[in-house]
């Protein structure tokens, strides 16, 4: 893929994806609670990459065994960064930091420079980190739960249905942490790669993220998709799906809820009215209280 092709695909993606620009993190920052404790550009992976950086933010009287919610930003695998959906969930962000928990927003390498398992590889270091620093950023390293929007929902999905697997594939050498995720909130995520409408196209969000045309390379896709990992001691989830969403088809989350169905893992899908793929439709109050109740019932 040429360098012109890369950039109209993310220029695509920053069209469907945002309204707007994405918010700079002093716009993040005022917006939060009054005295959350910030913790910006922590790098997680012992290297100097922009895209191996996280940033933590803390309760105002957070004094430790903090349950943590790992927020995973949306883009479509090639865009966006760690602020991005934080930048239309505010009243979200500031109920969660309210309610006592961390959030630790991270960000990974995009697809072209990470096809999968590489990007995925970067999710899981980053919480790898967070795991072992528990104690220094006053977290519980057993009340770890994930949110992710978009390709972010996608890689929560994943990371979630995956990690009771133990797929070496899936984590950087001598990486993987053997604890379980407490709880997943999944915003209109993708779950079932070969479904996508770019799925004949390699050069496609989904077909850069796997290296390949997801119809022509059905193991790749496979191994990429959430469902594909699903048994019965799966973490609790949450899924939040627009009526209206052109981009990601709200029967991918109704199929990821059947297969969590099949196997008896404890799920709750929200299709919202009206709504499109991403925006402050699901920053309102009714979803805002689900995500909170939620988290407070698989985490406290």
């Amino acid at each position: 893929m040429n360098k012109l092709s890369i950039v109209l695909l993310i220029l695509l993606n920053s069209v469907f994806t945002f309204a707007q620009q994405p918010p700079t993190p002093s716009q993040i920052y005022a917006r939060l609670p009054k005295g959350t404790v910030i913790h910006g550009n922590i790098p997680y992976n012992g290297d100097t990459l922009k895209k191996h950086l996280l940033d933590i933010y803390l309760p105002a009287d957070a004094k430790g065994n903090t349950p943590l919610i790992v927020f995973i930003h949306g883009g479509g695998w090639i865009g966006n960064d760690k602020y991005a959906d934080m930048g239309y969930m505010p009243n979200t962000i500031n109920a969660m930091l309210e309610s006592g928990f961390a959030i630790a927003s991270i960000d990974y390498r995009f697809a072209m420079q990470a096809v999968f398992p590489a990007i995925l590889q970067d999710c899981n270091k980053a919480v790898s980190f967070l795991f072992d620093n528990a104690d220094k950023y006053k977290f519980d390293k057993n009340r770890i739960a994930l949110m992710g929007f978009s390709a972010g929902g996608h890689l929560a999905s994943l990371m979630g249905t995956s990690q009771n697997n133990n797929v070496k594939s899936l984590y950087f050498p001598d990486t993987y942490r053997p604890f379980k995720y407490k709880a997943v909130v999944d915003f209109y995520g993708p779950t079932d790669l070969v479904l996508l409408p770019g799925n004949e196209d390699a050069k496609s969000p989904e077909g850069l993220l796997i290296g390949a045309a997801p119809l022509l390379k059905p193991d790749l896709a496979k191994a990429a998709s959430p469902i594909t990992y699903i048994d019965k001691n799966d973490p609790p989830f949450i899924i939040f799906h627009g009526e209206k969403d052109n981009i990601v088809s709200n029967k991918q989350s109704k199929l990821f809820s059947a297969w969590l169905d099949h196997f008896g893992v404890k799920n709750e899908l929200t299709i919202v009215k009206d709504a499109p793929h991403f925006g402050t439709m699901y920053d309102v109050e009714e979803i805002r209280t689900k995500v909170i109740n939620f988290l407070k019932a698989e985490l406290e």
